[in-house]
């Protein structure tokens, strides 16, 4: 069978991480999403997504499919179910299509021909930015299981002090001398030759991703994932970064989503809960205003290619775009479009040519081209967001 993952109806809820990529890569607990469905499916899996990204994201199709919402993650009930399916028949969430199988990949699809099956009530759904943060947790506990399913962890080093150290995972090539893994509350994942420099404190559950970096006394609470190919130190709580990204200093980062390809400057501080413990609102790129989340925490949502200055202060529920440039003392504006350049006293337009000439510099010392998929997909955006820009 040939399985396609496609957007689906929350993806612009999903803004501004799916400006650059599918829904389905997006991260949540050790893997992407994509990353997730493949493994329990066996099988290579490509995507439905907008046209502008489809060069970078190609979709294969063939006779007979079987197309799944990328909002939706895997698990046992679900898996059986999409691997059950039958010609003319779909799994529904209420009235939103969660998989179904069709010689037809295309748009208004007539789903009142079909055999309407009811979605399990246990799978994760990816519906915001903030469930991102929100089910990291449950993510990172069904990915460890997956991943270390009768497989057997490199062995904790003497000087590492380990509580519940059956939860704790570590691949080959990882280095973690003299520091605290305290997996009590949940799993800790350590990727392959990733490292965890001395004086860490990291309490799960937890995820470093392959080839990334804890810096020296960071100060990590669960549930939290730091992609791969990131460096973070200084204090982070319940926090995802999807990878390419740093935060190698001092300062918060919490209840927050980082794009890949991203550096927070050194003391960059966000916030998480206002000073009068109100709901936090949060930028929606659909209404193009403020709206409720029902959240008493929440901190940042920096889109792809996204850098502060040091000393940067963030306030809580702040969105920050694509490719945008942040700097200067005072709390910016909670909402900063892609490819803005500036800070509290005002922001200019950041030109695609600057900023692709960064992205250059930064992808190339990870050993990662900037394609001219990157080119046409980050133009695209720039297009796509300049209503948002006052300049």
């Amino acid at each position: 069978m040939n399985y396609i993952l496609f957007d689906g109806p929350f993806r612009n809820a999903l803004l501004p991480f799916t400006y650059t990529r599918p829904v389905a890569d997006i991260r949540v607990g050790i893997l992407t999403i994509r990353e997730k469905w493949e493994m329990v499916l066996g099988s290579t899996i490509t995507t439905i997504t907008e046209d502008y990204l489809v060069s970078k994201f190609p979709m294969v199709e063939m006779e007979e499919n079987t197309l799944i919402n990328a909002s939706y993650t895997p698990n046992e009930d679900l898996v059986e179910m999409i691997q059950s399916l039958e010609p003319k028949q779909a799994i529904f969430d209420g009235e939103t299509v969660v998989a179904f199988r069709s010689a037809e990949t295309q748009e208004n699809i007539d789903f009142t021909a079909f055999e309407s099956i009811s979605c399990p009530e246990s799978v994760l759904v990816i519906k915001n930015t903030w469930s991102i943060f929100q089910l990291n947790g449950a993510a990172i506990e069904a990915d460890f299981q997956l991943i270390t399913k009768n497989r057997s962890s490199q062995p904790i080093p003497e000087k590492t002090v380990a509580f519940n150290p059956a939860k704790i995972f570590i691949e080959e090539g990882a280095t973690l001398p003299h520091c605290v893994l305290n997996a009590t509350n949940g799993p800790i994942y350590i990727g392959k030759n990733a490292e965890i420099m001395e004086g860490s404190l990291v309490r799960g559950p937890f995820a470093l991703c392959e080839n990334s970096v804890l810096k020296m006394g960071a100060k990590i609470y669960g549930p939290t994932t730091i992609g791969p190919h990131s460096k973070v130190g200084g204090e982070v709580n319940n926090s995802v970064l999807f990878g390419y990204s740093n935060k190698a200093h001092d300062g918060f980062l919490g209840n927050s989503v980082i794009g890949e390809w991203c550096n927070l400057g050194a003391d960059t501080n966000t916030s998480n809960l206002k000073n009068n413990y109100t709901e936090v609102r949060l930028w929606n790129y659909d209404t193009e205003n403020f709206a409720k989340t029902g959240l008493q925490f929440c901190g940042l949502m920096m889109g792809d290619h996204s850098k502060c200055g040091i000393n940067t202060m963030f306030n809580t529920g702040t969105v920050v775009g694509v490719s945008a440039n942040v700097f200067g003392s005072g709390f910016p504006r909670n909402f900063i479009p892609s490819f803005s350049w500036g800070g509290h006293s005002g922001f200019s337009t950041y030109l695609t040519s600057k900023a692709f000439e960064v992205a250059k510099v930064v992808m190339k010392r990870r050993g990662v081209e900037f394609s001219e998929h990157d080119d046409t997909i980050l133009s695209e955006v720039f297009d796509q967001s300049k209503k948002f820009r006052s300049t």
